[in-house]
């Protein structure tokens, strides 16, 4: 791979690092093509961008963007090296153990996930990740939580008026 090659590697992941808010790092390495072929479909089926690069291109790349913020994430980049784009904070996390229970393995393993700013290093941290609330997920919830007391208000005025429509007819002999 020449230096021309490289900076346009570099450039879009740059792209994509700016493009998502959130990202995982996964260790692809004993995978086999037809296990890949098949990860990249379902994550593909998913809308979750699948990209492998070198890892010291990654880190050009997410050095170039806030050597800071992505400084978390650095110590993962070692082996091969899978990278997951996602809008969502979970999709990955479910795609990944997904696979792994389909396919009975342990791997890809996780070693970091990028959220929305926050690092997560270790595959032990999958777990937690794939139990994530979405955005959309919250809101139902708050909405769920602001409509329940009225619909108890309202369940109670309507049981209060038959009762009292019970008790004004008389009762048939």
């Amino acid at each position: 791979m020449n230096t021309s090659q490289k900076s346009e590697v570099i450039e879009m992941l740059k792209e994509k690092f700016t493009s998502y808010s959130n990202f995982y790092i996964t260790d692809t390495e004993s995978l086999s093509v037809e296990q890949i072929n098949a990860l990249r479909r379902t994550c593909f089926d998913k809308q979750v961008e699948m990209k492998v690069a070198k890892n010291t291109l990654i880190k050009k790349a997410l050095e170039s963007l806030d050597a800071d913020r992505f400084s978390g994430v650095y110590d993962s980049l070692h082996n091969v090296t899978a990278i997951m784009f996602s809008e969502s904070p979970k999709e990955p996390a479910v795609i990944l153990s997904s696979f792994r229970n389909a396919n009975k393995g342990e791997r890809p393993l996780l070693k970091a996930a990028f959220i929305d700013g926050d690092v997560f290093v270790g595959d032990n941290q999958l777990a937690n990740l794939k139990n994530i609330k979405t955005k959309n997920e919250l809101i139902g919830e708050v909405i769920g939580l602001l409509q329940s007391p009225a619909r108890r208000v309202i369940a109670a005025l309507l049981h209060n008026a038959e009762k009292s429509t019970a008790a004004e007819t008389p009762a048939a002999e």
